[in-house]
């Protein structure tokens, strides 16, 4: 197996007919300590256009504020991509023969440096296919953790459910590349791309540049110590010290854990106290998020594309206490109430969970660097066809029709003015139920 050298450095583009007019601001100092650097931008959730060491999106040179055209959004490479990380849903009996025909296509048609996790490497099912044995050796490997992938991957490709892009995201805690995800999994609201397409045109349009992109916005998340008086005042006059962050791509969830008393957390944005939250807990998520763990729990479908921060509680203890949604470039955080019976728990898209003290405060914020992935269609039409297949989004049984309506019968002047309004649509039109 060869060892992780490989080094290569690149940036990405934004081809667009709008202009994407961001600005990279740093949060001020509070008493010394940095907040979390985020993104403050009118038309998207990042203001950065590199993505992984080749890709990035093409700048439009007018220099306006306008909104963008979010078909506009499309992929190009100032350079060949050349090194590409394969994630595979681990121990998915069903995934081994396209693992294995992606991989030997990249490796002996493409020629490209393929890198493989090593964990995948302990599956006993994998080991055991003779055609991957004899690639084994030309793949390269990575680990969680230990590798730095920010300037070794040109782009990813993923082979599984929405789990899978989920776990790409958190290897790379700052640029991502580009991610092309075929879906082989559960669900299949993230990874878009049916494995049973010709995968190989899929690959030759995406390597010559020829696709649409989708900026998933992420939460940067960061746990610090708070050293000073834990009554309700304003948090930007606590001294604080910082902790390791964390990037999510759905949400942060901060519950009970295992305790039988409701959670008792005091909400701040941008540094004011809001309210506290008393029930089972509190949702933090991006726009992705928002059909994950957020709409289980009541909160509204948001477009990957909107930059927004979505609130929503878990089983709140009153019943006023209604879902939000804030624009991205605000900062939120989560403490503990003094007066709170027990502690609280945080999970970070479902994964790295740890105890929230008395004395910890948790902030978020819309990080600056997004996960691109590469569309089918386009960003929109990939989203309502995602609601329809994997939500069976308003889907009913048709009303029935008057008897004589579609045999030259002319319904009533205000049917008429319902039918004007949904033409178009399969929408039947009818004022009675």
């Amino acid at each position: 197996m060869h060892a992780f050298t490989h080094s290569r450095v690149g940036k990405v583009e934004m081809k667009n007919h709008g202009e994407f007019s961001a600005v990279l601001v740093d949060v001020a100092e509070e008493n010394g300590h940095r907040l979390l650097r985020r993104a403050r931008s009118l038309t998207g959730p990042s203001p950065v256009y590199n993505f992984g060491p080749k890709a990035r999106t093409m700048k439009n040179s007018a220099g306006l504020m306008s909104i963008q055209d979010p078909a506009s959004l499309r992929l190009t490479w100032y350079k060949t991509p050349f090194s590409v990380l394969v994630i595979k849903k681990i121990y998915d009996e069903d995934i081994i023969r396209p693992f294995v025909e992606i991989i030997s296509h990249l490796v002996k048609e493409r020629r490209m440096m393929v890198y493989v996790e090593e964990a995948i490497l302990k599956d006993v099912k994998l080991n055991s296919n003779e055609d991957f044995d004899r690639l084994k050796d030309k793949l390269y490997t990575v680990s969680e953790g230990q590798d730095d992938l920010t300037d070794k991957i040109d782009f990813i490709l993923c082979l599984g459910g929405d789990g899978t892009l989920l776990h790409a995201s958190s290897l790379f805690q700052t640029s991502v590349p580009p991610v092309l995800a075929f879906h082989l999994g559960s669900l299949g609201f993230l990874t878009i791309f049916e494995y049973a397409e010709n995968f190989k045109s899929v690959l030759t349009s995406v390597l010559e540049g020829n696709a649409k992109l989708s900026l998933r916005s992420r939460l940067k998340c960061a746990i610090t110590k708070v050293d000073s008086d834990l009554s309700r005042i304003p948090v930007k006059n606590l001294q604080a010290s910082h902790q390791k962050s964390m990037m999510v791509l759905n949400e942060v969830v901060i519950d009970r854990g295992p305790s039988p008393y409701l959670t008792n957390l005091d909400l701040y944005v941008e540094g004011r106290y809001v309210t506290s939250v008393q029930g089972d807990g509190l949702i933090i998520s991006t726009p992705t998020g928002s059909t994950a763990y957020a709409v289980s729990a009541g909160a509204s479908l948001v477009h990957p594309s909107v930059p927004a921060i979505m609130i929503t509680p878990i089983c709140p203890h009153s019943l006023s206490f209604r879902p939000i949604v804030l624009p991205a470039g605000v900062e939120i955080k989560v403490m503990v109430s003094p007066e709170a019976r027990s502690t609280a728990w945080v999970s970070y898209d479902g994964r790295n969970r740890h105890e929230l003290a008395h004395g910890e405060l948790l902030r978020v914020a819309t990080a600056i660097y997004p996960v691109p992935c590469i569309c089918r269609d386009d960003q929109i039409m990939d989203w309502f066809d995602c609601l329809g297949t994997c939500m069976h989004w308003n889907v009913r049984h048709r009303q029935k029709p008057f008897i004589g309506i579609g045999n030259g019968m002319t319904p009533s002047s205000s049917s008429n003015s319902l039918c004007s309004r949904n033409s178009g649509s399969d929408t039947n039109c009818d004022n009675s139920y």
